[in-house]
């Protein structure tokens, strides 16, 4: 099994293979991971949600994709005591995170599932699924699937190519890159330029590269704290200023891409019209 450990996932799921009715259904679910918030706020509905991470509603920073939409649903900060006093017949964890939580629950003998990260569209594919059993809603599941597919399909449909040469630059220099992003960045007409600029181990790219080695189109996150950040100064860096006029500096809400998830395709349409635009300008840059 992708999601949790075997003991408690096999107790769960023979509930469901049993031929129970609906009701077996986890009614009283403890999400204690953003990228788990996501996942259980979107696949089941709302009074079957004891509590989510306290990250799902946070602004400083954003980094939540629902944090206008759960206003009214407990939050937590995922310690074992306040878990444990919520009384849920499932926690949703994400794969190493909190050890002691984990240890707690396999001592109360609380269902837990741990999700895995995804690295990868077909992986997104297969923690929805499998999430989706572990929840009592396949069907809801594979309809979140069906509908990632949808936008991505019509993302390629007119995607360029070849593909626009992109950074992905994020604050403190962070370049966005690999796994799903790549996915992404390759169904939107991109190509991720990240590794060709001397990324760092960190995954940091310094701005003196990004000028050295211009892409065509540089996106910047545009989604910022309510407050001026370190972090952004970056993305305002004077140097930048230097980019020849053939690169098309845009900003973009990345949130999506912060947690792997279907809602992680919801930028590639955004960014086929920034590629679009992009090697238009390249194209007028070079002249006739």
């Amino acid at each position: 099994m992708r999601l949790t450990h075997a003991l408690h996932v096999a107790a769960l799921m023979a509930v469901f293979l049993c031929g129970q009715p609906a009701i077996a259904a986890p009614q009283h679910i403890v999400s204690t991971f953003l990228c788990t918030d996501e996942y259980v706020f979107r696949l089941v509905p709302r009074e079957r949600i004891a509590a989510l991470s306290f990250l799902a509603a946070d602004t400083h920073p954003v980094v939540s994709t629902i944090r206008d939409r759960v206003n009214g649903i407990r939050l937590t900060h995922g310690s074992a005591e306040d878990v444990m006093s919520l009384n849920p017949d499932l926690v949703v964890m994400y794969r190493g995170t909190n050890p002691r939580l984990k240890a707690q629950l396999m001592e109360a003998h609380i269902p837990f599932v741990e999700a895995a990260w995804a690295n990868s569209l077909a992986d997104v594919r297969a923690v929805t699924r499998d999430l989706g059993a572990a929840l009592g809603v396949p069907q809801r599941a594979t309809a979140m699937i069906a509908q990632m597919d949808e936008k991505l399909a019509a993302a390629s449909s007119v995607a360029l190519r070849p593909p626009v040469r992109t950074l992905i630059y994020e604050p403190n220099g962070y370049a966005n890159s690999g796994g799903v992003s790549d996915d992404i960045l390759r169904a939107a007409g991109l190509v991720d330029m990240a590794a060709r600029m001397g990324q760092t181990r960190l995954g940091t790219i310094p701005v003196e590269a990004v000028v050295a080695s211009p892409p065509e189109l540089l996106v910047l996150n545009a989604q910022h704290e309510g407050a001026p950040s370190r972090g952004d100064l970056i993305l305002r860096h004077p140097a930048l200023r230097a980019l020849p006029a053939s690169t098309l500096v845009a900003n973009v809400v990345l949130t999506p891409l912060l947690c792997p998830g279907p809602w992680s395709v919801d930028v590639a349409a955004p960014l086929v019209r920034l590629g679009r635009a992009a090697r238009k300008l390249a194209s007028a840059s070079r002249g006739p």
